[in-house]
């Protein structure tokens, strides 16, 4: 299901049943009730809770989107260090260049068509494509410099699939959830309720306080609906987060598609 049309199904649900509560408590209010005042108290509370609320949505949003920052980063630093072994690759003789290539391409291809549809699913990576990086780390140490230009590119070729491989351990580390669940449950019982105060205010049917209500009650529910969408770092859906490799590997990644 597409992420928007998850959010509009909470909204038009959550609004709904706003206005059905609201509607539902107009009918069995009684006659001689007084709505021309609030309690003050009531006001302050529903003030204070409002506050306190914002002040934690804002920081989850603030947790998930710096994780998600974090993820992305990774996947640019794997990509860009497998990038410059292929281009640096090129001062070892044809055969030797084409089978490091290979083996990037290899492993790019491995890590958009199984690894990523395994991460956006919230599932863990395959050791796969630690293997094809070992291989490919092992390919490359073992490759002794016949020349000076070869001996200059040699460490600089290791350190660049060190860095790969540090990058894939914090993305493969990095593809549950940030917020643990007892995070979760202060989110959606805080936004319960904090929509729920609305109606110690004593609201009643008039349109424009219901359509202040499901102004409010909407804006609830996309801050939460950015809180979820966030906290998968790798997104929920597609393979778009892998564009680094994409830009970087249009062959390998063409590989993948067909794969």
């Amino acid at each position: 299901m597409s992420e928007w049309l998850v959010l509009a199904t909470a909204m038009v649900l959550v609004c709904a049943l706003v206005f059905a509560f609201t509607a539902l408590r107009h009918r069995r209010v009684s006659p001689d009730e007084d709505t021309s005042e609030t309690p003050n108290v009531i006001e302050y509370m529903t003030m204070m809770v409002g506050v306190v609320y914002a002040i934690v949505l804002g920081l989850a949003i603030a947790g998930v989107w710096e994780a998600r920052g974090a993820a992305e980063d990774s996947v640019r630093r794997e990509a860009q260090a497998l990038y410059e072994v292929s281009q640096r690759a090129d001062v070892y003789p044809a055969a030797v260049r084409d089978r490091i290539r290979g083996e990037v391409d290899a492993y790019v291809a491995h890590t958009v068509a199984v690894d990523w549809p395994k991460l956006t699913a919230g599932d863990t990576a395959s050791a796969e494509g630690g293997e094809l990086l070992a291989k490919l780390r092992s390919d490359v140490t073992h490759q002794s410099p016949t020349t000076e230009l070869q001996a200059q590119a040699y460490q600089p070729l290791l350190d660049h699939i060190a860095t790969a491989d540090d990058a894939r351990h914090s993305r493969v580390q990095s593809d549950e959830s940030t917020l643990p669940d007892v995070v979760w449950f202060g989110l959606l019982t805080g936004g319960v309720v904090t929509i729920g105060l609305i109606f110690t205010l004593q609201i009643r049917r008039s349109s424009r306080e219901l359509l202040l209500a499901g102004m409010f009650t909407a804006l609830i529910v996309f801050l939460l609906f950015l809180v979820w969408s966030f906290d998968a770092p790798y997104g929920r859906e597609g393979i778009d987060s892998a564009s680094p490799f994409q830009e970087l590997f249009p062959r390998a990644a063409a590989m993948a598609a067909k794969a």
